[in-house]
């Protein structure tokens, strides 16, 4: 995917991750952008890593996969806070 790609799915998928975890309301579209880009590589490890393919572009597996690896990431930037 070209940067202009991974920015728009980094944002819609940063947003929806956002939304799930109920931290729509503290992250601004630079953080959702930056989160949904480090998900997807984190969602993209996590599947390869156990026999899954990787993100391949915009498409619905890719989201989800990326959405898995945002909702992660803000898991346990959550749980260091508490710590």
């Amino acid at each position: 995917m070209g940067i202009i790609l991974w920015i728009i799915f980094g944002g819609i998928v940063g947003w929806v991750a956002s939304l799930i975890m109920n931290t729509d309301a503290q992250q601004g579209i630079v953080l959702n952008v930056i989160v949904g880009i480090v998900g997807a590589v984190i969602g993209g490890w996590i599947m390869t890593a156990t026999g899954g393919s990787d993100v391949s572009g915009f498409n619905l597996y890719s989201f989800l996969v990326a959405i898995l690896g945002s909702v992660l990431l803000i898991a346990a930037v959550k749980f260091l806070r508490r710590a």
